[in-house]
């Protein structure tokens, strides 16, 4: 009997063994699969910027720094310029989040702490299906309806409403011709708004009821309790669906393109016609004779992914500052 028992106790010690030694080659096979996963998405990034650099290279040789700080664009002539389509891309996403971030924080708010339960869902439904509607339709939509709208309406009253206050009567000089800047502007407010309002929404959800009653209880009005206590409490969230939506409207093409007038030249006015870098992209590639040509526009695209990378690093700056004060 003891005999047997020791073998029987043999087999159990085998079995975990055996248990084990799967366990571990398992938990290998998964460390490596994460980690080439990790790896392919740093390669692909890097060859992303590889050939960026090969096809952009002969531009900025011809051009150097003058590509960057010369706003002149003559492909009849091979001279080529950034800096129009570099200023319509900044100009334009400026004005999108001017106009997108308080409408989607003020959305989100009303939507966790003021909105009916009953329509809470429907609005929050027909928020987020803005977000899967082609960027196509948008261009449409702002080229057929909103921008004729502007030019009838609020482009002649800014003009006429600003004409003789300074600086005011630069920035929303005439003539009105619907497209432009700031009807860009508007239809990227537009596309990321479900950004902004989605990521709001859900890090307020986050907040500890216990806080929100806390401040009721000691007299706090809803303002005073969003202002003092939700918002500081998720403002690492907020500040990081505001860079994602930023970087949606850098990169945005189709909808920019039908409602920017696509104008290589550089205004002081937002109503006026301009031109971004995805814009020019998408207009000029399949017309683009000649590598100098097709450089220049490759260099476009390189300069772009300079920008948002710089945005995003600004933005990851900025979350670790806030989260070092917060002591996180």
């Amino acid at each position: 009997m003891a005999v047997e028992a020791e073998l029987g106790a043999s087999d159990v010690v085998q079995d975990r063994a055996r248990a084990l030694g799967v366990l571990k080659i398992t938990d290998r096979v998964f460390h490596w699969m994460t980690f080439l996963a990790a790896s392919f998405v740093l390669l692909l990034l890097g060859a992303i910027i590889i050939s960026l650099v090969i096809g952009a290279w002969p531009a900025l040789s011809t051009f150097g720094f003058g590509f960057i700080v010369n706003d002149r664009w003559s492909p009849s002539r091979e001279i080529f310029g950034a800096l129009a389509p570099i200023y319509g891309t900044i100009v334009t996403s400026i004005i999108a989040m001017i106009i997108a971030v308080p409408v989607g924080l003020g959305i989100a708010i009303f939507l966790t702490e003021l909105c009916p339960p009953s329509l809470r869902r429907p609005v929050g439904i027909a928020i987020e299906l803005l977000a899967g509607v082609p960027s196509i339709i948008y261009g449409i939509w702002g080229f057929f309806i909103l921008a004729p709208l502007l030019k009838e309406t609020l482009q002649p009253a800014l003009i006429n409403s600003f004409e003789h206050i300074p600086l005011l009567n630069a920035l929303f000089a005439g003539p009105a011709y619907g497209i432009g800047m700031l009807t860009a502007g508007l239809i990227l407010a537009i596309m990321v708004l479900p950004f902004i309002t989605a990521v709001s929404r859900d890090v307020f959800q986050t907040v500890p009821p216990v806080l929100k009653e806390a401040a009721f209880g000691v007299g706090c009005t809803t303002w005073e309790v969003v202002r003092n206590v939700v918002i500081p409490y998720t403002r690492v969230g907020l500040v990081g669906g505001v860079m994602l939506a930023l970087g949606r409207a850098l990169g945005e093409t189709m909808a920019v393109t039908f409602v920017i007038g696509n104008s290589h030249n550089i205004s002081a006015s937002i109503i006026a016609p301009a031109t971004t870098i995805s814009a020019s992209i998408a207009n000029e590639f399949q017309e683009a004779s000649g590598d100098l040509y097709t450089s220049a526009l490759v260099a476009l695209g390189l300069l772009l992914f300079v920008i948002t990378f710089i945005v995003l690093s600004i933005a990851r700056l900025m979350l670790m500052r806030i989260e070092r004060k917060s002591g996180g």
